[in-house]
């Protein structure tokens, strides 16, 4: 099993529409594509804000799978030229990283 940590660098004057576009479409479609999101949070780095989130697969192969199918998703490349056209860019810059467990990790519930 492995975790993925996403960080997305957003924008205050738009932030509510990013966030209505991740939870009412985003996580729908990401489900479809068997993406599973265990947690998800805003936070703030050296002045911006940001919203990260964790996803848990299987193995590498099933995430980059998933990520290529829900990239290339038509309704999720739709909504994505919608709203870019209504509020402009919702997201800067993204760090994505894996999450190797260690050994002597306490386990998560």
């Amino acid at each position: 099993m492995i975790r993925q940590l996403r960080i997305y660098e957003t924008f205050e004057g738009n932030k509510a529409a990013f966030h209505a576009r991740f939870r009412d479409h985003a996580l729908r479609i990401m489900a479809r594509h068997g993406f599973h999101v265990l947690s998800t949070w805003e936070t703030a780095h050296d002045g911006r804000s940001e919203f990260a989130y964790i996803l848990e697969w299987p193995d590498l192969e099933t995430k980059e799978r998933a990520w290529r199918a829900f990239l290339a998703d038509e309704e999720w490349r739709e909504i994505k030229r919608q709203t870019a056209k209504a509020h402009g860019d919702l997201v800067g810059e993204i760090e994505d990283r894996v999450l190797a467990e260690t050994s002597y990790s306490p386990k998560l519930l």
